[in-house]
Parts: C-alpha cells; structure tokens; sequence
C-alpha cells in the first residue's frame, strides 16, 4: 500500500514540475514574441518609431546612458527613495495596526478615518507635499510613505482580527494579558498577512516614489519618463519604464524570497 502512495505521489510530484515548466515556457514565448512583433513592426514601418521606439532603440538608450554614468545615478536615486518609503511605511504602519489592535475604542475611532484615507486620490496632496515638503527628496519619500501606510494599516490590522478567536478565548481564560496574547499568538498567527502585506507595499512604494519624482524630482527614473515626454524622446521614456519593471520585480522577488524562506524556517 506504501509503494502505491510513494508512486501515486511522484507522480503527482512530477505533473506539478512539469506544469511549471510548461508555464515558464509559455511566460517566456509570450515576452520574446511580443518583443519580437514590436521590433519587426517598428522596422518594416507597421508601427512608427518616434511614437513607440523599438527594442534595438530603448537598448541603444540604456548603453548610452549607462555610458555616461546617469542611468546608474538616476536608478540610485529612485531606489533610495523606494527603499526608505518602503520601510518607513511598513514599520509604521506595523506599530500603528499594533496599537489599534491593543485598543478597541481607539480601533473603533480610527477606522473610518482609515478607510476614508485610502480612498483618498494621494497624487491630490500634491501641491500640499511641496508646500510642506520642499521639492527634495523629502517630499518623495513622504509621498511614498503616504501612498504606502494606509494599506499596511489595513491589512496588518485584518490580519491581527482574523486570528482564531478560539485560540484567543483559550489565552484569556488562562489569564493571558494583551501583551501575551500579541506576541504568543497573534504577531506569529498573522505572519502570512505580514508577508502579504510586503508583497502590496513594495508595488505602491514605487508607485509613490515614481509619482512623486513626476510631481517635484530633477532626477530619478520617473524624472527621466518626465522628461522624455516633454521632449519627446520616446526612446528614454521606455528605457526609463523597462528598467523601473526590472527594479519593481527584482524587489519583488526579493520579498517572495524571503518569504519561502521563514515559511521553509517555520516548517522546520
């Protein structure tokens, strides 16, 4: 009966590889197929080259710039802003979804106020961040913070709720505190909303970073996209946006990483 298991097991082990191998494949047929397209349509005249540029050309772009030393002075810039939003942001927005949860009226107050903040268009406060900020870097990080902090509040704060109220009453009978409760049960229960909610963070701090480089930045990747489309420079504007995708899934990644790894440390 065990050796039917095992086999039925490997086999079962061995369609799922060969599904992600067929996904792989299919992703990367798709991506060189429309790359492909895109380069013979801009070379045999389908589409034009000044409005959509062309692979060759948004290459040609990246050397250059990259040559010159500003592509790497213009994604440190951008990084920089992203990766101290990001953390800020989480951080915060951690310690504030902690502190509601340890009060319920406080909870009660605060969250429609919440709510109401996350439905709010940020890319509005604009002329309000440069009247507080300045146009520097400060206004871009706090621009990143504000897109990002809401969410995190959000999602910590569900994640802390929706913890097994079973296992909750069971720590209060037994004479558990809020403080026991919170680091016993619910900071470890709510591990995967964590994870989740860096996975949300990490697309809206580029998002606000980006956003806040169109509105005040004289330099960044977003800076670039600016202006490359008041010049007209298409070419620098899918340079700028193909290296913010590489950037956006490469710290992407990095969480999805970390995240199989204290999954795998857990299940051990």
């Amino acid at each position: 009966m065990k050796e039917k298991i095992s086999a039925r097991h490997a086999l079962y082990l061995k369609k799922i590889k060969r599904r992600k191998i067929i996904v792989h494949t299919v992703r990367a047929a798709i991506l060189i197929a429309v790359v492909g397209l895109w380069e013979l349509f801009a070379q045999v005249g389908v589409f034009d080259p000044f409005i959509t540029s062309s692979p060759s050309r948004v290459i040609t772009t990246i050397a250059d710039l990259a040559e010159d030393g500003a592509l790497f002075y213009h994604i440190g810039v951008t990084l920089m802003e992203t990766a101290v939003g990001f953390v800020i942001a989480v951080a915060a927005g951690y310690l504030i979804a902690v502190l509601l949860w340890l009060n319920e009226s406080a909870r009660s107050i605060f969250e429609p106020y919440i709510v109401v903040l996350n439905a709010l268009p940020k890319i509005a406060l604009g002329p309000l961040i440069i009247i507080w900020m300045g146009t520097g870097y400060t206004a871009i990080i706090f621009m990143t913070i504000l897109i990002s902090i809401i969410v995190c509040i959000m999602n910590m704060l569900a994640g802390f709720v929706a913890v097994d109220k079973t296992k909750l009453l069971l720590m209060r009978s037994m004479g558990a505190g809020k403080a026991a409760i919170l680091t016993k049960l619910v900071i470890p229960a709510s591990l995967p909303a964590f994870m989740n909610t860096l996975k949300v963070a990490v697309g809206l701090a580029w998002i606000g970073s980006i956003m806040g480089e169109y509105i005040v930045s004289r330099a960044g990747l977003g800076y670039l996209i600016v202006y490359g489309g008041q010049v007209f420079r298409l070419d620098l504007v899918m340079a700028a946006t193909f290296i913010l995708l590489v950037l956006a899934g490469g710290m992407y990644a990095l969480v999805a990483l970390t995240e199989r790894l204290v999954v795998k440390r857990r299940g051990g």
